[in-house]
């Protein structure tokens, strides 16, 4: 019963590392994956495979080709995503990657603080779950084991 979830969200600060640490503390059989952590190698994706581009927005857009094919493979791939939203960042990947699992009828658990009930109203309402910390969203991932 091992499962394969997709970890959406910014790539700023260590949630991901956390919510692997506490799965394999309980003993989960999960398998993670997400987007390019390393933000240097991901925003210079696209100039290292088709060169150098004439301005920013061009190279923006061949960095997000690539990111973009690597992301829907992974997605495919999932059994279900963890989309987390947070305070202190811009979360329109975030958005994007959980209106993906939502279009691709992927369970998907939403974690949102109380402060961002309102903006996300419509998104929690399509997602499987909503809750508002990493550690519920481990309760639910461990119910599945049950």
């Amino acid at each position: 019963m091992s499962l394969n979830i997709y970890l959406a969200g910014q790539i700023h600060d260590d949630w991901r590392q956390q919510l692997k640490d506490r799965a394999a503390e309980k003993n989960l059989d999960i398998q993670f994956s997400g987007p390019q952590e390393n933000h240097d190698l991901s925003d210079d994706i696209g100039e290292n495979i088709l060169g150098e581009q004439p301005n920013q927005k061009y190279r923006d857009d061949v960095g997000a080709s690539v990111n973009n094919f690597r992301t829907d493979i992974l997605m495919h791939k999932a059994d279900a995503v963890i989309a987390l939203f947070g305070e202190s960042y811009k979360q329109w990947n975030t958005a994007m990657d959980a209106g993906i699992a939502i279009g691709l009828n992927k369970p998907l658990i939403l974690i949102r603080p109380k402060k961002l009930i309102h903006p996300l109203k419509e998104l929690s309402n399509k997602a499987t779950v909503t809750v508002e910390n990493i550690d519920q969203a481990l309760e639910v991932l461990e119910y599945y084991f049950k």
